[in-house]
């Protein structure tokens, strides 16, 4: 498993298909990191669509949005799934943010957090506008998730430094 990049180094940028629920569609796009580059991005990584803590992190964040984009930040979720399981993850749970399939798991082995048996650790990374890794959490078992307040706290901490 390659080496979690460190906090103040570049985040890998990457371009994966993904989607987004909007008037109850989901519309598909390409999500490329460099793209956000000005503005900061929560990068959620969860090993699965509706499993049961994947799905209680992903409500929390989504009820959670507006708290996100305060700090004019998104939230992008990424998993292994298709875009077709992503579709129905997301209307079932009424999920508002980008949901990203990483099929081949590429982007999940340049951030360090792809895990054999389980395809990929539960992590989130906060990127900042400069691209750069301010903060992250890569969970050992991944069976407890960081919670809206403490991504918050970790971007109003990245404003101010």
């Amino acid at each position: 498993m390659a080496a979690s990049p460190r906090t103040g180094q570049p985040a890998p940028d990457f371009t994966l298909p993904g989607g987004v629920l909007k008037d109850g569609e989901f519309e598909h796009g390409e999500y490329a990191l460099s793209s956000r580059r000005g503005a900061p991005v929560v990068l959620a990584f969860y090993p699965g669509d509706d499993t049961a803590v994947c799905t209680k992190q992903l409500c929390s964040y989504s009820s959670g949005l507006e708290q996100f984009e305060g700090w004019d930040a998104e939230v992008w979720a990424v998993s292994p799934q298709d875009l077709a399981s992503h579709a129905s993850f997301a209307a079932k749970h009424g999920l508002r943010m980008p949901l990203l399939a990483d099929t081949g798991r590429e982007v999940a082995r340049a951030f360090g957090v792809a895990a054999p048996g389980i395809g990929l650790r539960r992590a989130v990374f906060l990127i900042g506008p400069d691209g750069t890794v301010h903060w992250k959490h890569v969970a050992l078992l991944g069976a407890t998730y960081q919670p809206v307040e403490t991504l918050t706290r970790h971007l109003a901490q990245m404003r101010d430094s």
